[in-house]
Order: C-alpha cells, then sequence, then structure tokens
C-alpha cells in the first residue's frame, strides 16, 4: 500500500510518496506540493512493482565494464574456449568504446555510433552483426536484472552482410595440397577428409577410438586450446570428454584409411590411450602453429588458387558424401550436426554440379518414347 510522508520546512510543507520495492525496501516516488500528487506518484511506483516492471534506477550508475565483470559474465555458464572468445569480443571491442560508460548512459544512438565507427574500421558486416548479437545479450540480461528498463540494441541499423558463394576443395586440388604437406602429416590430414572431423576432435583422437574390426570410428572427445590466461586449468589445452554436438558419435570408415592408421601406430609406438597425432613432445599439435607453419605454405606450394582453410576439408566431407549420392540424414549424423538446415548448405557445392544438372537434363529431353 503507498502512502504519503508529510515534511514541514522553512519553505513550507512538501508531501512525499512512499512505497516498497520488490525487496520490502522503503522507496520515495519524489515531493511534491499536494498529498493528491504525491499519492498519485506513489501509486505508479508501487504499480510497476506488482506488475514486476519496478527497476531500481540507482542500479545503472555501474559502468559497462563493471556490470559486465562483477555481474554478466561470471553468471555464464559457457565453455572454457567460449568464454575466452567473450573476453576477447570485450577486450578488443567492447571495452574500449562502453567500458567507462555508466549502463544508464549507454542509448541506441551510442550503439549505432558503435557500429558506424566498427564498419568505418574495416570490421566486416557479418562480423559487425555477430559482435551485436553478443553486445545485446548483455544488455538482455541487464533488463532482466532490472538494472536496465530497455535494451538499447533494440532497433539498431546494421549493415547489409551479402552472402559469397561458397568454394568446395575439389578431389584433384585436395590431391595436390596433400602432395604438396611433409610427410610426416599426410595421414592427419586424410583422417580429415576420411571422417570430417573438426580440429579439437582430430587431435584427441586415440588408438581406443578405433574399431579395426567394424571398422568404425568413435568420435568421444575433444581438445579445446585456448590461452592459459583464460585456461580453467591453467594449461593451454584441456580435454573435454565430449564433442562440440554433446553426443558421441559412430560412424564407418574405409580399410584403406584403417590399414595407414594401424601402420601408423605400430611405426611409432602409440599406446591404445596415446593420442593418434601428438607433437614430437607428445603434446597436441597447436591448430594455429600448424596452420601457419605447415598448412599455409602448403596450399601456395600445391597451386590451389583460393585461401583454403583447414576446417574446409571437413566441409570437403559432408560435399562430397552429398555429391556421391549420401542421403542428408545420413551425413548429418555422421557430421554431428544438430540440425539438418546445417548440412543441407553442403549441397550443390561443388564446381561440377551445375553442369551435372544439364548434363541430366540433356538425358531427360532426349529420351527416345
Amino acid at each position: 500500500m503507498a502512502w504519503v510522508m508529510t515534511r514541514h520546512g522553512a519553505r513550507g510543507t512538501r508531501y512525499t510518496g512512499a512505497y516498497r520495492d520488490p525487496d520490502g525496501r522503503t522507496r520515495s516516488a519524489g515531493s511534491f506540493n499536494t498529498r493528491r500528487e504525491a499519492l498519485r506518484a506513489a501509486n505508479r511506483e508501487e504499480q510497476k512493482v506488482l506488475a514486476g516492471a519496478w527497476h531500481d534506477n540507482a542500479h545503472g550508475d555501474i559502468t559497462f565494464r563493471d556490470y559486465v565483470e562483477k555481474e554478466w559474465l561470471p553468471n555464464k555458464h559457457v565453455e572454457a574456449s567460449t568464454r575466452a572468445a567473450y573476453i576477447s569480443y570485450l577486450d578488443k571491442h567492447f571495452y574500449p568504446f562502453f567500458g567507462h560508460r555508466h549502463l544508464n548512459k549507454i542509448s541506441p544512438s551510442l550503439v549505432q555510433d558503435w557500429v558506424t565507427q566498427a564498419k568505418a574500421d574495416g570490421l566486416a558486416p557479418r562480423s559487425i552483426r555477430k559482435y551485436h548479437v553478443f553486445l545485446s545479450s548483455v544488455f538482455v540480461r541487464a533488463v532482466k536484472d532490472r538494472v536496465l528498463v530497455y535494451n538499447p540494441c533494440d532497433h539498431t541499423e546494421l549493415p547489409k552482410v551479402i552472402a559469397a558463394k561458397a568454394r568446395t576443395l575439389t578431389p584433384g586440388e585436395y590431391e595436390r595440397l596433400l602432395a604438396a604437406l611433409p610427410d610426416q602429416h599426410r595421414l592427419m590430414i586424410e583422417t580429415l577428409i576420411e571422417a570430417g572431423l573438426r580440429w579439437g576432435e582430430l587431435v584427441a583422437l586415440k588408438p581406443r577410438h578405433i574399431d579395426f574390426l567394424r571398422r568404425t570410428l568413435v568420435v568421444e572427445e575433444t581438445i579445446v586450446e585456448v590461452s592459459k590466461k583464460h585456461s580453467p586449468t591453467g594449461q593451454r589445452y584441456f580435454a573435454k570428454p565430449y564433442p562440440k554436438d554433446n553426443e558421441p558419435r559412430t560412424f564407418g570408415v574405409r580399410q584403406a584409411w584403417l590399414d595407414a592408421v594401424a601402420e601408423h601406430i605400430q611405426a611409432n609406438g602409440i599406446g591404445h590411450d596415446d593420442l593418434l597425432f601428438p607433437t614430437r613432445a607428445g603434446s597436441p599439435i597447436s591448430r594455429n602453429t600448424f596452420r601457419t607453419r605447415i598448412w599455409l605454405p602448403a596450399v601456395k606450394a600445391s597451386g590451389v588458387d583460393f585461401p583454403v582453410r583447414v576446417h574446409d576439408l571437413r566441409h570437403a566431407h559432408a560435399s562430397w558424401l552429398l555429391a556421391g549420392g549420401a542421403d542428408l540424414m545420413s551425413v548429418m549424423e555422421r557430421m554431428g550436426h544438430s540440425q539438418i538446415q546445417t548440412t543441407q548448405k553442403y549441397l550443390h557445392t561443388l564446381p561440377d554440379t551445375d553442369q551435372r544438372n544439364l548434363d541430366a537434363l540433356t538425358r531427360i529431353q532426349t529420351r527416345q518414347p
């Protein structure tokens, strides 16, 4: 129940509207010249409390950086690699622009200024949209915490993203790239084409994950690489007993690959629980080190005329399967995709797909009755 407190002073009598906040504390709705005005103001605030729409204006005085570091980030239950990425986004893109500003002073116009500046600095439209989603999630939490009454990221004008047509590595280009790699790394790259693994799944492989009799491979572990500063263990690498999609998957592999792996295990004395593709020191191979020292020089030497990433071998695996007639659902399960739409994007990505479509059209039209 709202009420009015009367205050007598040197300038006369003033009336203060009072009400209780969601925690039961007495709050002021402001001071007025009449009791009626004070009661109306108190009733309005009380209705906000009852409707769950009330917020404490004083909470908005916290700076963006303090809110993120003391409230938002500690309560994000995410993987260590995701947390490391969040911290990188904040340090590089958001703390310099928003860090010192009070939350209740960050307006939609200020968010729009950030977008405009990011675009002028050369940040790609797709990246701006990704970072804007991240920024919005901070303000969504602030609204839920009743620190803010609205999300300043709502209705931001974002730059248009023009999707570029994906280029898929062809079998011929793959053979050239494979030949350009040092001998000791070829089987590892062949494994990416054979199984369509993510990098963390590849470097986590062990002989115990392979069933040579049933000719199957089980993907049930992944190795995450983060900076020591952001690692939960203080180490650069740590293993997770589940892949990115949180479910192990088992699928078939070809005999030729199994024979090559068996020879690799025997020649290098690899134990049942040892890493299949470790460094000489026995540790996991760093993705970035492999990319800069091994992969990029091989791509250049191969003569492949587009910037192939290691991850593109996973894309090629899915595209080749679909182009060869594999059904979507089986490829989806093999890849560990959670949605069929993710797998569908690999349809018709090989450069000769359109010609094969035209050839099929010609065959139908020229078929004799």
